[in-house]
This record gives C-alpha cells, sequence and structure tokens, in this order.
C-alpha cells in the first residue's frame, strides 16, 4: 500500500496566450490562442500525483472569488482533499499570465493574491492532523517562512520531504539538512551552487555541492536531457524520452508530483525518477499547466528508447 501525500503551496488560474514568438521588453506581439487553465505549482502538483494513483492532501489558500471556488471544485473532482484549502476573504485569488512561444518554451508573471497570505498558523492547522508515514512535496510559491516552518515541522514528524525550490530564491542552508530530496532545475541549482550548468559534468559537479550541503537525494531536472541524481550511492544522468515539446509550463511541476507518487509506491530512487521523465515528457507535448498532466495509464505506456549516461561513486 502506498504512503499517502501532503502537497503544500500554490493555487493559480492560468491565463495562456500562445505566440510566433516572445515579446521584447516593450513590444506588443499578436498573439494565436488563448487559454485559460487552473494552474500554481503546488495545485500542479496536487493533480499530477492524484492523477497517477497518489492519495493526496493538499495545504493552500485562494481567494473568495470565482477563481477560488471553481480551483477547489476542480480538486474534488481530481480526488483530492481539500480539508485545508483555506479561503482568504480579503485577497484575491492567485494568478498567472503566461506567453509560449512556437517552440513550447515560456514567460510567465504571476500575481499571488491569497497564496502569499497562507500562513505559519494555517499550516499548523492541517499539520495537525499529519502523522508519519506521509510523503511532503513543497515549492516556493507561497511565503518563505511558512516554508521553512513546513519542512522543520515535518522534519521533526519524520516525514518525507521533497522541497521543489521553484520559483529560485535564496535559501537558508540549515533547512537543507531537514531535506529528503530537492529537486532544482538548472537555474536554481546554479543560484543554490554558483555553478553555471551547461552539461552533464556541470551538473554532477553542482548535484555533489548540493548534496555536501546536507540533501541526501538531490535531483537536478534538465528538460530534454532528463534528470541528474546523485546520493550516497549512485551519481547518474536518467534520461527523458525524446518528444516534441508544444509547451513546457507545468513539465517541472508534473515532474515532482511523478516523483512524489513514485517514492510513495517505495520505487527506488532512480526508478522513481525515470517514471518522473516519463510522466514529464507526456506534459510538454501538451498546451496547458492541468489539463497536460497525464493518467497512469499514459505513463506506463512509455518505453524509453535511449541510454543511461552514468558516473559510479
Amino acid at each position: 500500500m502506498s504512503v499517502p501525500i501532503l502537497v503544500i503551496g500554490s493555487s493559480n488560474t492560468d491565463m495562456m496566450v500562445k505566440a510566433r514568438r516572445l515579446p521584447k521588453a516593450g513590444e506588443t506581439v499578436m498573439g494565436k490562442s488563448f487559454l485559460m487553465n487552473p494552474g500554481g505549482k503546488g495545485a500542479n502538483q496536487a493533480v499530477t500525483a492524484s492523477r497517477l494513483g497518489g492519495s493526496v492532501k493538499f495545504i493552500s489558500k485562494v481567494g473568495n472569488d470565482i477563481f477560488g471556488k471553481q480551483a477547489i471544485k476542480q480538486f474534488e473532482r481530481e480526488k483530492i482533499d481539500t480539508s485545508f484549502i483555506f479561503t482568504d476573504t480579503d485577497s484575491p485569488s492567485g494568478v498567472a499570465l503566461i506567453n509560449v512561444d512556437q517552440n513550447g518554451e515560456n514567460s510567465i508573471m504571476v500575481a499571488p493574491g491569497a497564496n502569499d497570505n497562507l500562513s505559519i498558523e494555517d499550516v499548523d492547522k492541517a499539520l495537525d492532523n499529519i502523522e508519519a508515514p506521509y510523503i511532503v512535496l513543497l515549492q516556493l510559491e507561497i511565503p518563505l517562512n511558512t516554508v521553512e516552518y513546513a519542512i522543520e515541522y515535518c522534519s521533526s514528524k519524520k516525514l518525507q520531504i521533497i522541497l521543489n525550490p521553484a520559483p529560485a530564491v535564496e535559501l537558508n542552508e540549515s533547512i537543507l539538512k531537514s531535506l529528503s530530496f530537492i529537486t532544482p532545475n538548472e537555474s536554481e541549482a546554479e543560484l543554490l551552487t554558483g555553478i553555471k550548468i551547461t552539461d552533464i559534468a556541470s551538473a554532477k559537479k553542482a548535484a555533489e555541492r548540493i548534496y555536501l550541503k546536507g540533501v541526501p537525494n538531490v535531483v537536478i531536472t534538465l528538460g530534454v536531457r532528463g534528470a541528474y541524481i546523485h546520493n550516497n550511492e549512485v551519481s547518474k544522468l536518467i534520461p527523458a524520452p525524446l518528444v516534441t515539446a508544444k509547451d513546457t509550463t507545468a513539465a517541472g511541476d508534473c515532474f515532482n508530483g511523478s516523483l512524489a507518487v513514485a517514492l510513495s509506491e517505495g520505487m527506488p530512487v532512480e526508478e522513481a525518477v525515470s517514471f518522473a521523465c516519463k510522466s514529464a515528457s507526456i506534459a510538454v507535448t501538451r498546451i496547458g499547466a492541468q489539463s497536460s498532466l497525464p493518467y497512469r495509464k499514459e505513463v506506463n505506456e512509455i518505453r524509453l528508447s535511449v541510454g543511461i549516461q552514468s558516473t559510479s561513486k
């Protein structure tokens, strides 16, 4: 039987315009299509985990508006426990404005709204009802002091904690020692280490440096190349399936939600990361955030056709 998953994070409504290219500063570019879709890093990860078969509770905060009410109904349809989604009567629900070019690359601007008011007190109310075993998944679209409190609290209860350090911010290194996994992308890993990732060798160096800060499992996501894992047993690139990307908006969120599910089922780390790479490779072939997230049957049907580059420790 799998371990339940607790996601603590943001919920937004995404408003996306797809165009031939992204605008430069001060420039207007005519778009080709518009899509409004539920999003937010926390919500995307929670929906991913639920669609892949995880038992998911979600701690978040939405506004007392149409976007917030629609979000809660959508989570319930996705079979997510919404007992600890709080409603903010003062601030609107979070929104994200997303531009996507013809190659699937994006630029995103977020107005966090109620997400900025997810407080330590809110999280404390929810965590009082949580006991081990649980896998806890967090990101950084809610206040950093709330994230830090949640990590310390969950660590004290011996829960397995995954931190997706996105969007990139400076982190208190003492927090890193309480994590089980950290999952930065290239730019986030550079902020954590000062090492610019340009190839597999630099990814390995960055992963080693984060590991020495006290995180037992480091997973650096590398887009089309896959993900580099480093722990006390292995240092290895896990490849991603080769696909044609249409929209990379929720790829990282899909990866993290999938990783949580794989670990909740007891998969070894390499297998769990490979599962997450497969899942994210499906998401990038579709438009939108939550609308792009796959179901378990789709991930199970993927077969990797590329080799694994590795460096033995």
